[in-house]
């Protein structure tokens, strides 16, 4: 990365919020609820960044189209909840949890604004989903914190992983960011620490004994070998052979239930049917009340008399937000999560140019006129190229853990759209090329290898 940015209250806080989020501190000292470390941390963010903002004369905050999609859905929960069969409830989800996302989407958007915050960032969800996924493994060995007649290992904090399922769904999509880790170059404690990470990441998986996880695993591994197989295939090559080599220990109540994603006989709990008769369920609460839904959070208290499954979750995000929002909660889920897709690609279009600027300083004519540079380091175009396929991974895991989960207004989603789409914007900032395809000329002088001038500052 370039040199040590100063330091930025905004973004330090930022920081801290997550590491509590995650990890949860006042599950393990319980005095420290008292202190709600989680609010006070965003709040000190929020006060930092809007202080700071003022003191430059901007905005209060950058808009961005994913930031307005964001605050587009806190406006569809709030509309909605008129119409919902307990207003309280509806409205209650959109203070105790939505307002809080969206909160700390403003605060995101402001301040992951470098490779480098993106790098710390990614490290610090690595470490932290890393640990968790660890405590959950040393849990299913010990046989301690299990469910379903101990073949399932709960969460070891509470929040959004203590469910064996929302467990699984968060070793997926935050395992490719642990591989890249690993797969960068880099001081080797790094790079191990990264993949053992990884690696309990992927155990964890296992031991939540999740469907849905391990479809979204073999899903993801598939995205995440492609991309890595173009710079390390060798890794690859070893990796697989590692996960093959491992198939034969684990469990046999592990494949058994896996089995029964195809074979209902081997559902010792029959959780597959269940779940069928939730979607049709969920299905005809969308069908009766396509404009409004019957409000956030809602669906689990809908018509309780007429439900086999009733005082359930959907268990499928698109059919939460479509039952529960209506068709307007769903276009605008939908576009949010097109905006996550996309921008991974705007990313790896923008350093395509990247490449074709360093191709064009390297010969000879371009070292005698001006030239189309962007303004980025080499490292940093190699981080956030990694970081990009990282993120193409990371999303496809979670679009495919989508149809067997119930998270749509909860953190996990919001912050890989932000870790998607902000390096895009920072491209779109150092790039030199305006919009009216216009180019700024960079003054001859020796360029590096990715078109910057030497001894430029980043």
């Amino acid at each position: 990365m370039t040199k040590a940015e100063p330091r930025d209250w905004a973004f330090t806080w930022t920081l801290i919020f997550t590491g509590v989020l995650f990890l949860r501190p006042q599950d393990l000292i319980p005095p420290l609820q008292a202190l709600h470390l989680a609010e006070l941390s965003a709040m000190a963010g929020l006060v930092a960044l809007f202080t700071g903002r003022m003191a430059r004369r901007q905005t209060l905050t950058r808009m961005t189209p994913e930031f307005a999609g964001v605050l587009g859905l806190g406006v569809v929960i709030l509309a909605t909840a008129p119409f919902s069969i307990w207003f309280g409830g509806a409205v209650s989800v959109f203070t105790d949890l939505y307002l809080k996302v969206a909160l700390v989407y403003l605060l995101a958007v402001n301040v992951i604004i470098s490779p480098r915050r993106i790098e710390r960032l990614t490290w610090l969800l690595v470490l932290a989903i890393g640990y968790i996924g660890f405590r959950a493994v040393l849990d299913y060995v010990r046989g301690v914190n299990l469910i379903a007649r101990g073949s399932r290992v709960q969460g070891a904090v509470g929040g959004l992983m203590q469910n064996p399922n929302d467990l699984a769904l968060h070793m997926v999509v935050f395992m490719p960011l642990a591989a890249f880790m690993a797969l960068r170059p880099g001081p080797p404690i790094r790079r191990l620490i990264a993949a053992g990470a990884g690696f309990a990441m992927m155990g964890a998986v296992v031991a939540s004994g999740s469907r849905g996880g391990f479809i979204g695993l073999v899903v993801m591994l598939v995205v995440l070998a492609a991309f890595a197989a173009r710079q390390r295939p060798a890794m690859v090559v070893a990796a697989a052979l590692a996960v093959m080599c491992a198939l034969p220990v684990l469990p046999a109540s592990y494949w058994r239930r896996i089995s029964s994603i195809t074979d209902s006989s081997k559902d010792d709990y029959q959780s597959s049917e269940a779940r069928k008769r939730l979607f049709g369920e969920s299905f005809d609460a969308f069908v009766e009340n396509p404009l409004t839904g019957v409000g956030a959070g809602q669906f689990k208290d809908y018509k309780p008399e007429k439900r086999v499954e009733a005082w359930h979750e959907t268990h499928n995000i698109w059919l939460q937000v479509a039952a529960e929002l209506g068709i307007f909660g769903l276009a605008v889920f939908t576009f949010l999560m097109g905006r996550a897709f996309t921008g991974v690609w705007q990313t790896r279009r923008l350093l395509a140019r990247v490449r074709a600027a360093a191709a064009a300083a390297k010969r000879p004519s371009a070292r005698r006129k001006p030239i189309v540079a962007p303004v980025i380091s080499d490292e940093d175009a190699q981080f956030l190229d990694a970081h990009s396929a990282a993120m193409a991974a990371s999303l496809v895991g979670f679009f495919v853990c989508s149809f067997f989960s119930s998270v749509a207004y909860n953190w996990t989603f919001y912050y890989l759209l932000i870790l998607a789409v902000a390096p895009r914007d920072i491209l779109r900032e150092r790039l030199p090329v305006v919009r009216r395809r216009r180019a700024v000329a960079i003054a001859e002088q020796p360029a590096g290898l990715y078109g910057e001038p030497k001894g430029a500052q980043v």
